[in-house]
């Protein structure tokens, strides 16, 4: 069997599907469904359990955990807003500790979801403990369970990857609200409006160019079921190693929506775009707090073996919104 927790989320739910993808049905979910909601992601899904996360914890505690092949770990607390820092830490750093030593007691393999956000503003993005300073409790519980992790390395009896993703977009986001991604609220916003919503000029960086690493989320897969097949315990970046700005993404949902509506303009014209995207204030609770720059080094991913290239923006972006407009409404 192998355990998927937050499998009726995001990354969860399509790390189920490519596991259905290999023949693989025999999957415990592990998750919160107090929004009842997430289960729609789970509906075409092949699954042999599901067990809320308590459930599953007290499970592992007592020792009535068998016949595991892998566990992939993506269920955590992740609202970057988040204030009660205790109940993040019991969720995102005890949970992961505990599931991390039943691992290594009986040597199956752990792949967990770290997160880009250790970073904070340092403005370096690489896998090393001077480039990570979070900025939230989010962040902090994620870093330090990384942390944790590395004082383990010379004591591994089974692999562990941590992956720290970036800002990882496409199918089965919709129950994030306000933490989906922004191609799903470009996409939403441009067919509800007419027009989508960027932030103005910050940190010195002009309307809407800020720049993140967007990815993919069949890129954040496709590295999972990479060290899955091939272990290589480490921790990882996952990104796209190349910073795109939020313009691009904005004109990529656009243009793919415009061309879905048979119009006949391909691309953006200086006057369409003017008209499309309109420049917002950030929210005061953001201010200090908004990393307006993330690009992945992933040459410890790739010296780990990991060769596939990664999709562009735009290539994901057109996936995705054609992913977006054959759900039924």
């Amino acid at each position: 069997m192998y355990i998927v927790t937050g499998g009726a989320g995001f990354i969860g739910a399509n790390l189920v599907q490519a596991l259905n993808q290999r023949g693989i049905t025999d999957i415990l979910v592990v998750d919160h469904l107090t929004r009842a909601d997430k289960f729609l992601n789970l509906t075409d899904l092949e699954i042999t359990d599901y067990m809320e996360a308590e459930t599953f914890l007290r499970l592992v505690e007592n020792g009535h955990l068998k016949g595991i092949e892998a566990i992939f770990h993506e269920g955590a607390c992740s609202d970057t807003m988040a204030t009660d820092g205790r109940y993040v830490m019991e969720n995102n750093f005890t949970f992961s500790k505990t599931l991390l030593h039943w691992c290594q007691r009986h040597n199956v393999p752990f792949l967990y979801a770290s997160s880009a956000s250790v970073y904070g503003m340092t403005g370096a993005f690489v896998e090393e403990r001077a480039a990570e300073s979070p900025l939230n409790i989010y962040g902090f519980s994620k870093f330090q369970f990384d942390q944790y992790l590395r004082r383990m390395w010379a004591d591994l009896r089974a692999p562990v990857h941590g992956f720290r993703y970036f800002n990882v977009y496409g199918p089965r986001e919709f129950h994030k609200n306000r933490m989906a991604s922004v191609a799903l609220h470009f996409f939403n916003q441009y067919r509800q409006d007419n027009h989508v919503r960027l932030f103005a000029g910050t940190d010195g960086y002009a309307d809407g160019e800020q720049r993140r690493d967007f990815i993919h989320i069949d890129d954040v897969v496709a590295v999972n079921m990479h060290f899955l097949d091939h272990p290589h315990s480490g921790i990882y970046n996952v990104g796209t190693g190349q910073a795109q700005s939020f313009n691009e993404v904005a004109v990529a949902v656009i243009n793919n929506l415009e061309r879905r509506a048979d119009h006949p303009a391909q691309n953006l014209s200086a006057l369409q775009r003017a008209q499309a995207i309109r420049y917002v204030s950030m929210p005061e609770a953001l201010n200090g707090k908004y990393q307006s720059f993330t690009q992945a080094e992933v040459s410890k991913l790739r010296s780990a073996g990991y060769a596939k290239p990664f999709l562009t923006v735009e290539q994901g972006v057109d996936r995705y919104v054609r992913w977006l407009a054959e759900r039924p409404t």
